[in-house]
């Protein structure tokens, strides 16, 4: 198997549907949790709502300088969401989610081994393959927080 497809499987394991690292992934946790739960704000951590769009911003941005566009996101920006107020825009967000991750794994899939090294828009964001990693591991590492807060928000109901 190819290096991005590896990537490309890595990262469908974190967001759509892999159990090996963590024994869940984003669609798992996601998908049918009431969108009340995920806009519910504990103690002073960011809500599921936030986290999940905070790593679906840097996919999308991402996406974006695949297919030759921009690096239009920043770090600044990257936990500034409107506020989720009815349950479609909670389901039209996981579509979206959903969708763009399958772009992300789709793009990966399709580079070879030369794309990967290359740099990524700038020589200072190191190479592709380094930025696909680190989306792979800053996805589990908000994943993680996640699972988490679903429990303390279960514990405290």
């Amino acid at each position: 198997m190819t290096t991005p497809k590896i990537l490309a499987n890595r990262f469908r394991e974190v967001i759509l549907n892999g159990t090996w690292i963590a024994n869940t992934n984003f669609k798992n946790e996601l998908e049918n949790l009431d969108w009340k739960i995920a806009k519910t704000k504990f103690q002073n951590l960011n809500t599921i709502a936030i986290l999940a769009q905070h790593i679906h911003y840097y996919i999308s941005g991402i996406n974006r300088v695949f297919l030759g566009g921009d690096l239009d996101i920043r770090d600044i920006y990257s936990f500034d969401f409107e506020e989720m107020k009815l349950e479609v825009d909670w389901k039209n967000f996981l579509t979206k989610f959903w969708a763009d991750a399958e772009e992300f794994a789709s793009l990966t899939e399709k580079m070879t081994a030369e794309n990967l090294n290359e740099y990524f828009v700038d020589e200072k964001y190191q190479t592709y393959l380094r930025n696909i990693d680190a989306m792979i591991e800053h996805s589990y590492y908000h994943l993680g927080q996640i699972v988490l807060i679903k429990k303390m928000l279960k514990h405290t109901a």
